[in-house]
């Protein structure tokens, strides 16, 4: 109880004070290409249940259209995030690179915490495409609500394996407190700031 009231909270404040800023990314995401502002994708909530998440649209309408499905998994201890070909996304639009650097992508996101659909604190939510190769211990992940930052984002983000990852968010689900959700809060402002493992 204790952290959803915090939830709530902290997103409507978050709401509240990046209000300037979500207008001006609006306005640059419509000068920059066409399209919707806002992408939208199914992800698996808390018990995997699926939820619509929400980001500031980062790609062009023909990058998000070809955009490929997740592949089969074979070795979760080595699959990492990372682009399909070395440098820049060449789906990524200029605002779009911008916004993916410095997470503001991420700003509309306090929207599913308000709703209920996350958490600011918690494993990231995961598609479910990737969910459905899970094996069983990695299905504890779902205990909690998801959240937009977690463990792994302040420890390497997408610079993590799969595994690593894993490893992080069932730290959390075991070991998770109020005090702690604090000092990851705390370490996400820095992160964000330096853009270390951002893609």
């Amino acid at each position: 109880m204790l952290k959803r009231i915090e939830d709530i909270c902290l997103s409507v404040l978050g709401l509240a004070l990046s209000a300037p800023f979500c207008l001006l990314i609006h306005v640059a995401i419509k000068l920059d290409s066409p399209g919707p502002v806002l992408f939208r994708q199914t992800r698996a909530g808390r018990n995997g249940r699926p939820f619509t998440l929400y980001k500031f649209r980062s790609m062009g309408l023909v990058g998000e259209a070809v955009a490929p499905l997740p592949l089969v998994i074979a070795d979760f201890h080595c699959y990492v995030y990372s682009p399909a070909v070395p440098g820049r996304d060449p789906r990524v639009t200029r605002v779009g690179g911008f916004l993916r650097a410095t997470s503001l992508d991420e700003l509309p996101q306090l929207y599913n915490v308000l709703k209920g659909d996350m958490s600011l604190i918690g494993p990231r939510p995961e598609l479910p495409e990737i969910v459905a190769q899970y094996p069983p211990a990695y299905h504890r992940r779902h205990q909690v609500r998801p959240g937009i930052t977690g463990i792994a984002q302040i420890n390497g983000r997408s610079d993590l394996t799969y595994h690593q990852i894993m490893l992080y968010d069932l730290d959390y689900v075991q070991r998770h407190s109020w005090w702690r959700d604090l000092a990851i809060l705390a370490r996400t402002i820095g992160v964000v700031l330096t853009g270390r493992g951002a893609r």
